[in-house]
């Protein structure tokens, strides 16, 4: 039975990075429950919002809420670079919520004027959903930790799981 080991040095030490795997895996989460939320609020199968910006849930919340969350958890909730990771997270959101939002909001009103006016320097329409709402991002944010905490706690890293797996099946 071959178990993986992590050197400090490797590039395994990617796959042992729980943290950033459970962040990663609520981001997912978050942007594959889009698909159905599209679904069940619009009736129609539309894959092309699993590479879209906004809408419900901000997968970009959830990821930087599962992450800080995480080192947190690891760390302790004391730490700095808890500190540090959950000031990145609320820019995230306010960014979010506020510039990106405002800017959908201004592309959706310059894609009113005529085209005309632009000439050749805008082809088609600007992009209108880049932010979100204040809601899509609360729960993008509680998405995060709901996932990456127990995931932490449960599972650990991929490199874990593996290993896991490797027992199991052995």
């Amino acid at each position: 039975m071959i178990f993986l080991q992590s050197t400090g040095q490797s590039p395994l030490d990617l796959f042992d990075n729980s943290v950033l795997a459970w962040g990663l895996i609520a981001c997912g989460i978050a942007q594959i429950s889009k698909l159905f939320i599209e679904l069940i609020q619009h009736k129609r199968w539309r894959p092309t919002v699993l590479i879209e910006t906004g809408g419900m849930p901000s997968s970009h919340s959830a990821l930087v809420t599962g992450t800080a969350a995480g080192v947190g958890w690891e760390l302790g909730f004391n730490h700095p670079a808890f500190a540090l990771a959950t000031t990145m997270a609320f820019i995230v959101m306010y960014d979010a919520s506020g510039v990106r939002q405002e800017a959908g909001l201004i592309a959706a009103k310059v894609n009113l004027l005529p085209k005309k006016l632009w000439g050749d320097s805008i082809q088609g329409n600007l992009k209108e959903n880049l932010g979100h709402s204040r809601l899509e991002v609360l729960i993008g944010s509680l998405i995060g930790p709901t996932i990456a905490l127990p995931g932490l706690v449960y599972i650990g890293s991929p490199l874990h799981l593996i290993q896991l797996i490797t027992l199991i099946s052995g």
